[in-house]
């Protein structure tokens, strides 16, 4: 039997996912509030590139058919979505 890893805290991976965007998508985010759709720092294109990012670093799948937007227009909401999608797993994957 496994023993399960901590949750992390939101600000952790708020961190991290602030990290991804300046990275991975070259998007500057000034804070997790950010509204990411309203100020134009994620499009359409950028979305799909985030969804495939999030797979690959939080190991959290998303398909586009059962895609809520607002779990996706800021920093902050998307942690929230990776806490409660990740199976304890948002720590651990690797880059």
């Amino acid at each position: 039997m496994s023993v399960p890893f901590p949750a992390p805290a939101p600000e952790v991976v708020q961190a991290e996912l602030t990290a991804l965007f300046a990275r991975d998508l070259s998007v500057q985010v000034p804070s997790p509030e950010t509204d990411l759709l309203e100020t134009g720092r994620l499009d359409s294109v950028g979305m799909v590139e985030l969804l495939v990012r999030l797979e690959q670093r939080f190991g959290v799948r998303v398909e586009i058919e059962n895609l809520d937007i607002e779990q996706f227009r800021s920093v902050a909401a998307i942690a929230t979505f990776i806490l409660a999608h990740s199976n304890g797993h948002a720590g651990r994957a690797t880059q």
